[in-house]
């Protein structure tokens, strides 16, 4: 059970607006990329591309980290990346947008670079899955790293879509750029670290017994504040040492003399 609190979040209309404003502006920013990659797949038919590719361990094949996450081998290849980048992109940029900004171009040139330096001589490397599993790892890692409410919904629901990517950064299909999918992952625990505290945590809402706690604290302090009495300052002295020579020794009071009752 939830109340509302100062801390809690503005449940108004124009926080939902806010909120359904940037879910659009996520999901138009990924669905523009997917259609850049369908572009280039197109102009692809028209154009020599081998050289744009991922050649690893070759000086040459160096440019292709910059523009192979724009090239796929066959429309199946596209779709799979695209629904990926279309459903991870939006669930990352919605939840993250600073942090998954910021983390792209290290994505980008991780997966990039995990090809060259992991792929066999000789073979080709192309295609943006690197990124779909660079945003998986960004968004799971994200949701272990900060542990509010949102970000661990986030990290399930890319779990829960996109978990089998654990298991696809290992070598288990030929044909299928393994060392793209680790180098994206690499980069998206780097990136989930280091841009962890980017984006601000949302105010944390609290539970009814949470609620009940501090006013009972509250109601104990100023119950005692009440009926207990102020602690003394000044402590009345019973004696006291006098002034002059007797001051070491202090009084010493004479006592009268004992009486004898006569026989």
């Amino acid at each position: 059970m939830h109340l509302d609190t100062p801390e809690s979040p503005p449940d108004t209309p124009e926080q939902r607006k806010a909120d359904r404003r940037r879910l659009l502006r996520a999901f138009n920013a990924s669905l523009a990329f997917v259609l850049l990659l369908c572009a280039v797949f197109t102009a692809q038919h028209f154009v020599a591309w081998d050289a744009l590719a991922i050649a690893p361990k070759s000086m040459s094949g160096l440019l292709g980290v910059l523009t192979s996450p724009l090239l796929h081998g066959s429309p199946e290849h596209l779709i799979a990346n695209a629904i990926a980048l279309l459903m991870l992109g939006t669930l990352a940029l919605t939840a993250y947008p600073k942090a998954t900004l910021r983390a792209l171009p290290l994505l980008w040139i991780g997966s990039g670079l995990g090809a060259w330096l992991l792929g066999d001589a000789g073979s080709r490397h192309l295609g943006a899955s690197g990124l779909t599993h660079g945003l998986m790892f960004l968004v799971f890692a994200l949701g272990l790293l900060r542990r509010d409410r949102p970000a661990i919904a986030a990290a399930m629901l890319a779990f829960l879509f996109y978990g089998g990517m654990l298991l696809t950064i290992l070598p288990r299909e030929p044909g299928v750029s393994w060392q793209a999918h680790l180098g994206g992952a690499v980069a998206g625990l780097i990136a989930a670290w280091l841009f962890r505290r980017v984006d601000p945590a949302p105010p944390r809402r609290k539970y009814s017994w949470e609620i009940e706690e501090e006013l009972a604290r509250q109601a104990a302090i100023t119950e005692r504040d009440t009926y207990e009495p102020a602690r003394p300052q000044d402590v009345p002295v019973l004696w006291q040492r006098g002034d002059g020579a007797d001051a070491r020794r202090g009084t010493v009071l004479a006592f009268p003399p004992i009486k004898k009752d006569p026989q």
